[in-house]
């Protein structure tokens, strides 16, 4: 399982470091990553937004349907296969690629919390004599959080590059400080520390309540016109509560994972609360022409 996930980080991987190599910048590389992947993912995107704007104009239809058929499950399903081809509904293709963010969000979950490894493809042996060497120059493991010892290590060596440079192939000086803030701190760990530690503590903190407030944006623009989240019926409730459950699984993301993933989450959310603004826009005038024709 552990090689399955090492081979799907590669080319996350490789657009992250090719990024930083270019800005020298983790911020901006992250930035520049959720940008390029949204552009990669946005035909796909639309046609899942097309199929679920088009399940929201039959909305009416299919709760009549049900309410005919409501003794005859099986007329039930033949009237509503008949009414998803004369609609031209696919009802599974909306939810297909809502899901994608989320395998997305592990692999640069990895590749955040072991940059020898997952970000710069370092084999096991080459880290284990890194470690040595590393440990030989005052490192110590056990001082680092544990799960993101690759982390405190990759800091280690970057405090102290002169004593590694030339030493090991494709060895990075990583430097993780974007807009004066670590981005390999977890908010989680230093909130305590919001009135005290200064502008490096209060931007860690803040990133997983702008993180949360921008999910919550997106949630709103995606389910603003949708008939289908209207109305009082189970499935108005569960998009209703799915509005509220994204910004809260946001907050937690972004209190409990390195800043850098908060960084990607609050760009990958504004981006898409832009993208559902603009195609929700674009559709509803593409589909009002299509009933005009009809």
């Amino acid at each position: 399982m552990s090689t399955i996930g090492y081979y799907i980080c590669v080319p996350f991987a490789w657009l992250v470091r090719l990024f930083y190599n270019l800005t020298n910048s983790y911020g901006v590389a992250l930035i520049l990553f959720t940008l390029v992947i949204k552009l990669i993912m946005l035909p796909f995107q639309m046609k899942s937004k097309k199929s679920m704007m088009r399940m929201s104009r039959v909305s009416g239809q299919m709760q009549e349907l049900q309410k005919r058929y409501a003794k005859n499950q099986a007329k039930l399903q033949e009237e509503m296969q008949k009414l998803y081809e004369e609609e031209g509904v696919n009802p599974m293709s909306g939810c297909l690629w809502s899901f994608l963010p989320f395998p997305i969000l592990i692999a640069l979950y990895s590749i955040i919390r072991q940059p020898l490894s997952r970000f710069m493809m370092l084999s096991k042996d080459v880290v284990t004599e890194i470690t040595t060497l590393a440990t030989t120059l005052g490192y110590n493991a056990e001082l680092v959080r544990k799960g993101y010892e690759e982390i405190g290590l990759a800091k280690f060596i970057s405090d102290n590059f002169a004593d590694f440079s030339g030493k090991f192939d494709g060895l990075l000086n990583v430097n993780y400080n974007f807009l004066g803030l670590d981005l390999t701190v977890m908010p989680g760990d230093v909130w305590k520390d919001f009135f005290t530690g200064g502008w490096p503590v209060i931007g860690v903190v803040l990133i997983p309540f702008i993180s949360g407030a921008l999910s919550f944006l997106q949630s709103k623009v995606s389910m603003s016109g949708n008939i289908a989240a209207e109305g009082n019926d189970a499935a108005a409730r569960s998009n209703r509560m799915m509005m509220w459950m994204m910004p809260l699984m946001s907050l937690w993301i972004g209190f409990t994972l390195p800043a850098a993933l908060g960084v990607y989450w609050i760009v990958n959310s504004l981006l898409y609360a832009i993208q559902e603004k603009v195609l929700t826009k674009y559709y509803k005038s593409h589909m009002e022409d299509e009933l005009s024709e009809k």
